[in-house]
């Protein structure tokens, strides 16, 4: 494992260690039981099957090992956002694709499993394999109240992934035992309190999977939303050992924010291309901008020209969920006279937002 684990740390995985690839019931009768209670909210990922995403052997016949590799996003913040107009801010694990750099690490691991005879299959942000819990095992970190893993010393700035292998690899460490201890922070910080109890978080309050999750974005959370566009950090920010982890170094080239009117004003070639590495569901571009509305009318001026021209343009948009959002938005930022004409308006969404203003 030690060789594994230099080879891996040139390529630049920042921790690596192996456990077994049995399967991993107990998480698989959690995702079974949150699913039916709702808990999901929608979301497919290692829900979709937890059979599967639970079972590394089916995802390579044979499979006698797991090494887990994690690599830190924690870089260089910014700070403050462009004055050139609102944005939206973008949680810190799409500021660059981590995920990529992962990838090539771990396929340098499994090269050279493969090397020896063995063969392998690199899992990275894949629904085949419950990484976290991979992690777990592997003695990585402890699981957190948020349910996210941290690594002793490091936090949980950090993206996951495996190489399973029909290889004997002995188990490099032991497991992390809790150590969160009585602190609620992430819980009492979450802005929609999604964290229902340590280590389960209800999807249909979480921020990051209502911007990824399609219809309606909930009226419940749309405040709590704030200047958010894509993921949430809070709950890992106010986390006192991530408070005192690491920085990698600078940023990358794309910084975190996002321009709300251009996101809004551009066409659907030119948003998918500035959120090429955002989860949309289906790759369609309006939920995008349902979520760009919602977050101008959290952070947008209303006496701002180019803003109330932008809702202006939305409120006639032929997509009624789009029209929708803008009615929220105009009524926001105190531009009802921009609805003029609107009750007349066929789409039960647009009504039932007329219906909710003061």
């Amino acid at each position: 494992m030690e060789e594994l684990r230099e080879v891996g740390q040139a390529a630049g995985v920042d921790a690596l260690a192996a456990t077994t690839a049995e399967p991993f019931l107990e998480v698989r009768t959690t995702l079974e039981r949150r699913k039916a209670e709702g808990l999901h909210g929608g979301m497919a990922f290692t829900y979709r099957r937890p059979e599967r995403s639970t079972t590394p052997a089916l995802a390579l016949p044979g499979a006698r090992s797991i090494v887990v590799g994690a690599r830190s996003y924690l870089v260089e913040d910014p700070a403050e956002a462009p004055p050139d107009g609102p944005q939206g801010r973008i949680a810190r694990y799409a500021w660059d694709d981590h995920y990529a750099a992962l990838t090539q690490g771990l396929n340098a691991v499994a090269a050279a499993l493969r090397a020896c005879g063995w063969r392998t299959r690199v899992l990275v942000d894949d629904n085949a394999l419950v990484d976290r819990a991979a992690a777990h095992r592997a003695g990585l970190g402890w699981w957190g109240k948020n349910a996210n893993l941290l690594l002793p010393g490091l936090g949980s700035w950090y993206v996951l992934g495996s190489v399973v292998t029909n290889a004997v690899i002995s188990a490099s460490n032991e497991p992390v035992a809790d150590r969160c201890g009585s602190c609620t922070r992430c819980s009492d910080g979450c802005p929609t309190g999604a964290i229902t109890a340590p280590g389960v978080v209800d999807a249909r309050r979480c921020l990051s999977w209502l911007l990824q999750a399609d219809g309606v974005f909930p009226f419940d959370y749309r405040v709590a939303l704030g200047d958010r566009i894509y993921g949430c950090d809070e709950c890992q920010e106010v986390c006192p050992p991530n408070l005192r982890a690491p920085i990698r170094g600078p940023g990358g080239q794309e910084m975190p924010w996002a321009p709300l009117l251009s996101l809004l004003d551009a066409d659907d070639a030119v948003v998918l291309a500035h959120a090429h590495r955002w989860y949309i569901w289906r790759r369609e571009v309006r939920y995008v901008r349902r979520n760009a509305l919602v977050v101008l009318g959290n952070v947008g001026m209303g006496d701002d020209p180019e803003v109330a021209a932008v809702l202006a343009r939305y409120l006639a948009h032929p997509d009624g969920l789009l029209r929708a959002h803008a009615v929220w938005a105009a009524g926001r930022l105190g531009r009802e006279d921009l609805l003029m004409g609107l009750d007349q308006d066929p789409d039960p969404l647009v009504q039932a937002e007329l219906g909710r203003l003061p």
